[in-house]
């Protein structure tokens, strides 16, 4: 068994066997059969059930490496991206290295779309994808590790307790990592905090920095992080489809001081995060972090910076802002009249009200705060103010 068979993507020579499993899963094709036909999958699943791994099957004949896979799978994504917003736009592209494997770090707010959009900028713009950071706690059923690893994801430990266990499973990570980008010439995607920021505060957390650097500390800090061509990447989302099972969780853990996921509720937040409305989304890719770190902490600080300076913000943060109870009287935020065109208001203002008058009550304020914090987080950034 190699160093990191059991966490890395599934190689070409793989990948037939692999989706050989998957045509046969009974989960996988339960779920696909009920997808595919919602009113017949209960009475008429033991007939339907053959008939969709038969057009599976056929769907997968042909594939055997993941550039195939990734080449059919592309017009799927396309669609469900058109479906699902009202276009896709991205910047700072010619600033990636030519010919380098690079790590990207970006702000995160949605489970599989953020790197699905990522790739989407780099697939649509003849640059290669990136090897997906994802983590254990989502793959749950056998089938969904399969699919993950056979689309260039590998897996990041979150589900072990034992502190001696985490750390050997960090440092593996930590060398695969340094190991896909410095010998396997892969670029890697990776989140710069674990979890989603659903407050919508974006920050990155020292300690996924200091990871990159554990399998490595006999070099320099700035040194590996120079090796590992570090490119920030901001994402931005008009409207997030998530956000009132957000609101809801940050106003619960306000009020008790905790929360317990339901069963199922990483799955539906996946679900509804890849097929609900998301307005416009806008990708800024910055340049290579160059210079001398001193250590995670100082990076940690340049990234936020490139990342909350190029976050761009739509009407509904400005809306937001405006009915905030926590605005920063550092920062002067230009009324909307001046940023945008009238009909362009009026549409937020009418979606924007749609989403607070299906919020509870109780739930509005963290709500707000979602959508009102990167209005704060981009104005200090953009004043040079502490953040």
């Amino acid at each position: 068994m190699g160093e990191f068979d059991s966490i890395r993507p599934y190689r070409d020579d793989e990948v037939s066997a692999v989706l050989a499993r998957l045509t046969s899963d009974p989960t996988l094709l339960g779920l696909l059969t009920r997808f595919r036909f919602p009113r017949l999958a209960g009475p008429l699943g033991w007939l339907l059930r053959p008939l969709v791994a038969f057009r599976l099957r056929r769907e997968c004949a042909g594939i055997d490496c993941v550039a195939k896979l990734q080449d059919k799978v592309e017009p799927y994504v396309d669609r469900t991206i058109e479906k699902a917003t009202d276009g896709v736009t991205y910047s700072g592209l010619e600033q990636i290295p030519a010919g380098k494997a690079c790590l990207y770090i970006a702000n995160h707010r949605d489970i599989v779309m953020d790197p699905a959009f990522v790739n989407y900028a780099l697939y649509h713009t003849q640059h290669p994808t990136v090897r997906i950071a994802i983590g254990d706690n989502l793959l749950q059923k056998p089938f969904v590790g399969d699919l993950m690893r056979l689309n260039k994801s590998f897996i990041v430990p979150r589900s072990i307790s034992n502190r001696r266990e985490k750390l050997a499973a960090f440092q593996q990570l930590s060398a695969y990592i340094n190991h896909s980008i410095c010998s396997d010439h892969e670029s890697v995607w990776i989140a710069q905090a674990e979890g989603r920021a659903k407050d919508g505060n974006d920050r990155t957390d020292p300690a996924i920095l200091k990871m990159f650097h554990m399998s490595r500390k006999e070099q320099p800090f700035s040194e590996v992080i120079g090796q590992l061509h570090v490119i920030p990447v901001a994402i931005s989302y008009e409207y997030d489809p998530c956000d009132l099972a957000k609101a809801r969780e940050l106003s619960i853990r306000a009020s008790t001081g905790s929360y317990e996921k339901a069963v199922g509720e990483d799955d539906a937040s996946i679900a509804l995060g890849i097929t609900g409305y998301k307005g416009r989304v806008h990708l800024h890719f910055g340049s290579e972090m160059g210079g001398e770190f001193a250590d995670a902490r100082q990076l940690a600080s340049a990234i936020d910076q490139v990342i909350l300076t190029h976050y761009r913000l739509f009407p509904v943060h400005y809306l937001a802002y405006a009915q905030w109870d926590n605005q920063d009287p550092e920062i002067q935020v230009p009324p909307l009249v001046e940023l945008f065109p009238v009909d362009e208001l009026r549409r937020a203002e009418g979606e924007w009200q749609r989403r607070l008058d299906k919020c509870p009550a109780e739930h509005r304020p963290s709500l707000i705060l979602q959508y009102a914090n990167p209005v704060r987080s981009h104005y200090r950034s953009k004043a040079g103010l502490p953040l």
